[in-house]
């Protein structure tokens, strides 16, 4: 287990990573000329906000009691970024191919998430209380949300054929 100086510390690495991360997602944002990586960086970049702002307010009262606090709520925003990317395809017409720079971006993106979701998953392995490991649990979930829709995104790039056959799910009818 985890002292309260080890996770104060580690909530302070996650605090600077989630305002790293989304400058990274609005640079990306304005550079992409593909609007599904625009839609999927911009949206991250929201949900980093909103994680950045949470873990702040959760760091200064932590700090402030030495403790946990009774009133955090362990509620976050659901992330919407796999159903903004399935609706930014679905809309039809021709959609601009990603470049170098996106993959680039995307993969880079991809590791951020991974570490995330690790390092929101060791936190809250090394808490205490419920709520807290909860809260933890919350915030590696929703970075794994943004690893696969990143990853659903990698693979359109890359490989949209196939994307379009795994999403269109085909099924057997007996007819």
């Amino acid at each position: 287990m985890q002292g309260k100086k080890q996770q104060l510390d580690a909530l302070e690495v996650a605090l600077n990573n989630e305002q790293k991360e989304r400058a990274f997602y609005l640079e990306n944002a304005k550079r992409t000329k593909n609007p599904v990586g625009k839609a999927m960086f911009e949206q991250i970049a929201d949900d980093e906000l909103e994680h950045y702002e949470r873990l702040k307010e959760l760091h200064a009262r932590w700090k402030k009691d030495e403790k946990w606090p009774d009133t955090v709520s362990l509620t976050v925003k659901k992330s919407n970024t796999r159903d903004l990317f399935a609706r930014a395809v679905g809309k039809g017409g021709t959609i601009p191919a990603g470049d170098a720079d996106d993959l680039k971006a995307l993969r880079i993106a991809i590791d951020f998430e991974a570490k995330g979701i690790q390092h929101y998953a060791d936190l809250r392995d090394g808490s205490s209380g419920e709520k807290e490991r909860a809260f933890f649990d919350l915030l590696s979930s929703m970075e794994r949300e943004h690893f696969l829709s990143l990853k659903d995104t990698e693979e359109f790039l890359t490989d949209p054929v196939s994307w379009y056959r795994k999403t269109e799910s085909p099924g057997l009818d007996g007819a």
